[in-house]
């Protein structure tokens, strides 16, 4: 078999890129079509609803359930404030009264006659979704969201933590082989997303928190420091949901790994240039990638590079491990078997046989690499 399809990593100065922003639930849009927005406007918000609190206002008051509703101050979906009285018994003789305060501010969400309990329905929090990148808005989505067109360069990373940010390119080191260090990181690159070479300390991304940067974009990351920095083992789920202070794309993988050159010079080029960054990762059945956007001067289609022709996987092509145990290895093909082979697990799957970047062969399954995309 001389060549198959496999998935890649993607490094292009220049590309066409659509976002959807979308809520969570139903909303309203707040710009128009084809508007200019930068990364941090606001394009629609709606309110989730607030917490559900109940109170046993029946073992408060020492009063039979039934006798809840007629003790209530407050009736159904009345607004409510912290501290505020809600619920009395008569007392005797109009003294000795209990009572019952509200404990959070928002409604009275339900009084039960059976379980003498009252739901109290916390504030709405409100939700907003930014643009996210520098474009236009090339399609509303009525009460969901929109679609935010834009164009520039893109790097896409092996793995990610953190969530969506952006801030001003700043190179770190000179060279694609270098390594952050804390003492490298200072004051200076408050709001800036920091690009390295070949790795970053777990004592630098702490320093980098603390001075305020917004994303480190670096070669490899050694997996021992994102145990200690997360604080726990990373599982198989979906990352980008992390709070963390800042967030980090690994273009290469585990350990001390040069950035690719061609990626290295890219992230340089655009130096003082505005960078939304995301890291989200999933490395399964819909795949997500952590990204690098660099949005260009122009937002015309007809300044956009034509669109390439994916190759195929062949003989000598470059490639990178996305599954265990070689993960974020570089590789390249040197057999590529037509027939079935099976697999320590007993499932049937075809595989090629790679040459690592140590010199070593293996045979992996196809599913387990990508391409290494220009």
């Amino acid at each position: 078999m001389a060549h198959a399809y496999t998935p890649g990593l993607k490094v292009t100065d220049w590309t066409t890129l659509k976002k959807k922003r979308t809520l969570p639930l139903k909303g309203d849009v707040v710009v128009e079509l084809n508007a200019a927005v930068k990364p941090d406007d606001v394009v629609a918000r709606t309110f989730l609803p607030g917490e559900v609190h109940p109170l046993n206002v029946a073992n408060i008051l020492n009063i039979p359930p039934e006798d809840v509703p007629a003790c209530m101050l407050k009736r159904e979906k009345d607004p409510i404030k912290k501290a505020e009285l809600i619920a009395e018994t008569k007392g005797l003789f109009g003294v000795f009264k209990s009572r019952v305060t509200a404990t959070v501010d928002g409604t009275i969400e339900m009084i039960s006659g059976v379980t003498g309990q009252v739901l109290q329905r916390a504030k709405p929090v409100p939700v907003e979704v930014q643009a996210y990148v520098r474009g236009r808005i090339e399609n509303v989505i009525e009460a969901e969201g929109v679609v935010v067109a834009t164009q520039g360069a893109l790097v896409q990373g092996i793995f990610g933590i953190g969530g969506e940010t952006f801030g001003r390119l700043q190179m770190a080191c000179t060279s694609a082989s270098d390594v952050i260090t804390a003492d490298m990181i200072s004051d200076e690159h408050r709001g800036t997303v920091l690009v390295g070479g070949s790795l970053v300390t777990g004592d630098a991304l702490k320093k980098a928190i603390s001075a305020g940067v917004k994303a480190v974009v670096v070669g490899g990351f050694d997996d021992k420091d994102l145990r200690t920095f997360l604080g726990r083992d990373l599982g198989v789920a979906i990352t980008g949901s992390e709070e963390l202070g800042i967030t980090l794309v690994v273009t290469e993988g585990f350990g001390r790994i040069d950035m690719a050159e061609r990626t290295f010079q890219l992230l340089k080029s655009r130096q003082g240039m505005e960078a939304s960054v995301n890291g989200a990762t999933q490395i399964r059945a819909g795949v997500i990638r952590p990204e690098v956007i660099i949005p260009g001067e122009q937002l015309s289609s007809e300044s956009e590079a034509p669109e390439q022709t994916r190759p195929g996987l062949s003989i000598g092509t470059p490639i990178r491990m996305i599954r265990q145990p070689y993960f974020g290895r570089l590789a390249k093909v040197v057999d590529l078997p037509a027939e079935l082979t099976v697999l320590e697990s007993g499932s049937k799957a075809r595989v090629l046989e790679v040459e690592l970047d140590d010199g070593r062969h293996a045979m992996v399954p196809r599913a387990n690499v990508e391409l290494i995309e220009g």
